[in-house]
């Protein structure tokens, strides 16, 4: 089991690989990556299939909205109530 120090890396990569184009970029854990402009609705789904496959637990599209999936924080908590 990956802790959460991991998990919070792994999807803060991921982002910044697929969705920010700058690895270097200082992603903080609490910033707004949809309502930064850094992903949109479509790349909310690309990142709820990447949490499926990387991680084993999926998340209902329900759950893909702003309100609960904006910051690294909500996402790797979203993660590990599954």
């Amino acid at each position: 089991m990956l802790t959460q120090a991991e998990i919070r890396e792994k999807v803060r990569q991921f982002i910044l690989t697929e969705f920010v184009h700058d690895q270097s970029y200082p992603l903080t854990d609490d910033e707004g990556i949809i309502t930064g402009g850094f992903m949109d609705s479509l790349a909310l789904v690309t990142l709820g299939v990447y949490i499926e496959d990387e991680f084993g637990v999926e998340i209902p599209d329900p759950e893909l909205t702003v309100a609960k999936m904006d910051t690294l924080d909500l996402i790797v908590a979203r993660i590990l109530r599954l």
